[in-house]
């Protein structure tokens, strides 16, 4: 690849809970290099946050490693990308004074500290405000009294701030919009009459602004967001061999990019992400009859609208116990990396009861909005019958990832949301058929991974860079047809339909996780 080509590569760097990844890819879709950095969020003065130079260092070690891996495989160094941009986590509360400065900690989608302004700003809207939301977090600093409140000139959130420091633009894309606040999907804006409301309470507590001052500008998919400025180019690389100017499309949230990176942008489709957190996305038809807490109204890269199921709970505690087999494994004199143990122990849970015999994780490390819990304790049940084996104790904790999330799911299936195909991508399904064989049975509806699924986040965020890219040179395709015609037209991907025995395995064992619930908040409140 000689040095003009770079400048027909998309640049996606994605910001997930315990990783920071780089994917370059080509004008087709293909992943030419990527990189990645780990970390992890800290608990500090009642919430779970990150350190904002955290975030740099974290991108510049992913940035270096995808510069070494480009190098290493083109021979030339990268100096330029036709297009790149940033997504991360979406929701939160990242206020910002006049001057630029941050007010407070960073405060992630992880928290359950907004209870009271979630349910009150729902009760005045009548519509879903979820704790994790950008909104429910300010509001709910007003409810507190909290002092910087008075200063913010700026509220973003974690991919609205990196892109406003790579580009001098304070703008969002409007699926991570949608998780700040209510989108007029007609309008691509914020809801108005929801902001007049909300205006209304700023005014009853005396603030000096108005949430049209304070929100970035809400932009779609493959408009413009800006360019990478120099000293943008110097945060991403300290070196000075990337140069400035490359476009940078609009900054999204990891559900939007989940939709892209899964072809799941048109009306119909659906798509579930899992890591850290599980969340599923199904494009609507038409609104829902009725108001859900368990059930976020948001919207795709292109600002359509979409029913999203949201779990703050997924891998962590199943990663906890590989970690602990990873232990074991160099105990005994035979040490092995989770990563090689993980398609180990996932192929192993094949061989483990439909229903799990009785064992029942609960994977609760946060509070979760689903089920209504402010708080989480891990724990592992059985009854002293259960045959406590390692297929049993992993197939366990594989469905303990997706078990809250099938909450969630039966709701939109009592709306009769119709979805033509689901596709699932993220960490859980990178050993081939297994998490995908379950999710077929929680869902009781075929599932689709494509060769990308292990990409997830950043690769979307690669192809929705390579949108903009396409339509600054005359590209007039509309974002689900570009993703359809370009990229993945005869993508490579496989697809399980649900077993009768494994949809009866999941239900039973579901029944029982759900009564493990009454463990679990016993244990919230007195362990």
């Amino acid at each position: 690849m000689n040095p003009i080509e770079q400048k027909s590569t998309a640049l996606g760097i994605e910001l997930g809970s315990t990783r920071i990844k780089a994917v370059l890819a080509a004008p087709d879709g293909a992943v030419l290099a990527s990189g990645a950095h780990d970390w992890e969020n800290r608990y500090e003065g009642g919430y779970w946050t990150y350190h904002l130079d955290e975030v740099w260092d974290g991108i510049r070690d992913a940035y270096r490693d995808l510069a070494q891996d480009y190098q290493k495989q083109y021979g030339e160094p990268l100096t330029t990308v036709g297009a790149l941009g940033v997504s991360a986590m979406m929701h939160g509360y990242l206020p910002f004074d006049r001057e630029g400065n941050q007010l407070a900690a960073f405060r992630t989608w992880r928290n359950t500290t907004t209870q009271a302004a979630a349910e009150a700003l729902t009760q005045r809207f009548h519509f879903n405000i979820p704790q994790r939301w950008s909104i429910a977090h300010l509001y709910q600093a007003i409810l507190n009294g909290e002092d910087h409140v008075g200063n913010l000139a700026f509220l973003t959130t974690l991919a609205g701030y990196v892109h406003w420091q790579l580009t001098g633009q304070k703008v969002l894309g409007i699926g991570d919009a949608s998780g700040v606040f209510p989108i007029d999907s007609d309008t691509r804006d914020y809801d108005a009459a929801m902001m007049a409301s909300f205006d209304q309470l700023l005014e009853e507590a005396k603030l000096p602004f108005r949430l049209k001052d304070i929100l970035p500008r809400v932009l779609c998919a493959g408009e413009d967001a800006g360019t990478l400025t120099e000293a943008g180019a110097k945060l991403l690389d300290p070196t000075g061999t990337l140069q400035p100017g490359a476009p940078v499309c609009p900054p999204e949230g990891d559900a939007g990019t989940g939709m892209a990176a899964t072809n799941t942008v048109a009306v119909r489709t659906g798509n579930v992400s899992a890591g850290t957190s599980i969340f599923a996305m199904v494009v609507l038809e038409k609104p829902l009859n009725n108001v859900y807490p368990e059930i976020d109204l948001v919207t795709t890269p292109d600002g359509a609208p979409v029913a999203m199921v949201h779990c703050n709970n997924c891998t962590s505690d199943l990663n906890a116990w590989v970690g602990l087999f990873e232990q074991v494994a160099a105990l005994c004199g035979a040490p092995r990396k989770a990563s090689e143990l993980f398609p180990l122990l996932f192929n192993a849970s094949l061989e483990g009861a439909p229903d799990c015999d009785g064992v029942v994780p609960v994977n609760y490390y946060s509070g979760e909005g689903v089920t209504h819990f402010d708080d989480g304790r891990p724990l592992l049940l059985r009854s002293a019958q259960s045959s406590f084996s390692l297929p049993n104790l992993m197939r366990a904790h594989i469905y303990s990832a997706m078990a809250t999330l099938k909450i969630g799911l039966d709701i939109l299936h009592e709306e009769q949301v119709a979805v033509d195909r689901l596709l699932a991508h993220g960490g859980l399904f990178k050993t081939p058929g297994v998490a995908q064989r379950y999710l077929a049975a929680a869902a009781q509806a075929p599932v689709t991974v494509m060769e990308t699924a292990g990409e997830g986040g950043p690769y979307g965020m690669a192809l929705l860079a390579g949108y903009r890219l396409a339509v600054l040179q005359g590209c007039t395709l509309n974002l689900a047809d570009y993703l359809q015609q370009k990229i993945f037209a005869g993508t490579p991907g496989s697809t399980l339909a649900p077993e009768q025995a494994d949809v009866a395995g999941f239900t039973a064992f579901l029944e029982r996780y759900k009564a493990a619930l009454q463990a679990e908040r016993a244990a919230v409140e007195h362990f």
